[in-house]
């Protein structure tokens, strides 16, 4: 246990924020100098402005901060050589919290030392963004379970077909590849609306919501039995591609897929070939392998994709709930108790 804790907030943060911190844990001393963070450009914009740059007195005065600093809030700039810098040049430092939910793949791809990840603790913003993206996984749902597409497509001819029946969640079964804080939040949702949710993990252990639990090697074996999957995976080298090809060709046809995970996860060019021959009758995907989406990508010409340029977790609340959940763990921190959302320094999640 300590009296105080300093943080270098080295990412955007409005002064009313900062404000609010100070209010729920007293015990903070926020260190920050809004002339030395760039200007948001959004609600949520931690990286701010890429236009905006530092004089080299301002540049010295900013890096003074974060290396007298004991905890960060942010990476600096959203950038991992500063983050790997302020690392090596501030051997008090103890703890960075990044904004992102997967702030995981951040620390592993700044390469820092097997001393370095021992010394400094790291933790995510995940679970901020389990609400928005929920709604966001029912919004490519009911899209797919109603046939938004032929819906449009007979809007824009001017056309009155014959009724059609139209799918119905209660009615459904639905697949929920990860069952962290977007995928638990995800299944209570589809269950209270008499979805029945089927959930991988590795553990077996139960989750409210849900009906069954899988292991992620044996997707292929379940995903006949579903009407709509939804990924909420984090990108890592075990996660990479697990809906791939043999995945995609089992699953029943007209299937709905819904990504609110990271892209790397599905197999895009897979993932072409089942929307084009049926297999996947409508996917909305938040995220890609490759971001922005590649202009040539074919994504972007297919009529059943919703494609939303990764921003379905972004809402005007997202900056103060990172705010609310850091200054929870810094009093966690402060009193000694286990941190909200470590970064695994194994598996990087």
């Amino acid at each position: 246990m300590q009296d105080r804790l300093r943080v270098a907030v080295a990412t955007p943060l409005s002064e009313e924020l900062c404000g609010l911190i100070e209010r729920l844990e007293p015990r903070v001393d926020l260190i920050r100098d809004q002339e030395l963070l760039p200007p948001v450009r959004y609600p949520a914009d931690h990286a701010g402005d890429p236009s905006f740059v530092r004089t080299q007195e301002q540049q010295e005065r900013f890096e003074k901060i974060l290396d007298t600093a004991e905890a960060l809030y942010g990476i600096p700039d959203e950038r991992l050589p500063a983050l790997r810098r302020v690392v090596e040049a501030n051997p008090g430092l103890r703890w960075v919290h990044t904004m992102a939910a997967g702030g995981g793949a951040q620390v592993k791809a700044a390469e820092l030392s097997a001393d370095q990840l021992e010394r400094v603790t790291f933790t995510t913003s995940a679970g901020v963004h389990a609400a928005p993206l929920t709604e966001f996984a029912l919004l490519g749902l009911l899209a797919g379970a109603k046939n938004i597409p032929r819906l449009l497509a007979d809007k824009a001819a001017h056309e009155w077909p014959q009724r059609r029946q139209m799918g119905q969640l209660r009615e459904q079964t639905v697949l929920v590849v990860g069952l962290g804080g977007i995928g638990r939040e995800v299944a209570r949702v589809l269950a209270a609306l008499g979805t029945r949710v089927i959930g991988t993990s590795r553990r077996g252990e139960p989750v409210d919501g849900v009906a069954e639990l899988v292991h992620p090697d044996d997707l292929a074996a379940v995903v006949p039995g579903v009407d709509g999957i939804v990924v909420t995976l984090p990108g890592t080298s075990a996660t990479e591609k697990l809906v791939g090809a043999e995945v995609l060709g089992a699953v029943r046809p007209g299937t709905t897929l819904v990504n609110v995970g990271r892209g790397s996860v599905i197999d895009e060019d897979a993932l072409v070939g089942a929307l084009g021959d049926g297999r996947i009758g409508f996917a909305a995907l938040d995220v890609f392998a490759a971001e922005p989406l590649d202009p040539a990508s074919p994504l972007w010409d297919l009529p059943n994709v919703l494609i939303s340029p990764h921003t379905a977790a972004l809402t005007a609340a997202e900056e103060r709930r990172i705010a609310e959940l850091f200054a929870d763990n810094a009093g966690r921190l402060l009193d000694g108790h286990p941190l909200r959302n470590l970064v695994s320094t194994v598996e990087f999640y």
